[in-house]
């Protein structure tokens, strides 16, 4: 199953941070990263007094069902040293399950699509730039009409480009 994790940083060697978890991601048991997006520098979101993230979007071929991914993600953020739990703050890394092929989950740990993709430009950009046509389960609308309507005008300005 193709998934695509939303990874941020905004603590200490941001962009060392997302090289650290990409590469753990690369490491997942039945799995295999198959894209990266470019880095893009972002303005926090939710809770603005905080400095801005570096954020970028990981398209992963996986054999892992959904729960299993996400508690890989949960032990990879742990294992780099997230420690708060301060809702929309700072963070050594934050990974996020956005999709998982065309499945939608609903339940008390896991929401997929992520519930807050649509409202998230930080996140719409860099899925925009490896998936802009895949279409968003429950939307009915490709990544790319998400991100046109989009009312988030937060600053997502490239940082580094993908290779």
């Amino acid at each position: 199953m193709i998934a695509h994790l939303g990874l941020g940083s905004n603590v200490g060697d941001r962009e060392g941070y997302l090289r650290k978890t990409v590469e753990a991601i690369g490491n997942f048991e039945r799995s295999e990263v198959r894209r990266v997006s470019s880095i893009y520098e972002t303005e926090p979101w939710g809770k603005k007094d905080q400095d801005p993230f570096l954020n970028q979007v990981v398209e992963v071929d996986t054999q892992l069902r959904p729960h299993e991914l996400l508690a890989v993600c949960q032990k990879i953020e742990k294992d780099l040293g997230r420690s708060t739990r301060e809702r929309w703050g700072p963070r050594t890394i934050d990974i996020d399950l956005l999709l998982y092929g065309d499945v939608v989950i609903e339940d008390r740990n896991l929401r997929v699509p992520h519930s807050l993709l649509a409202e998230r430009r930080f996140v719409l950009v860099p899925l925009t730039e490896l998936s802009p046509s895949v279409s968003l389960p429950g939307l009915g609308k490709t990544v790319r009409e998400v991100l046109e309507d989009c009312q988030d005008r937060g600053t997502v300005k490239l940082y580094k480009r993908g290779e």
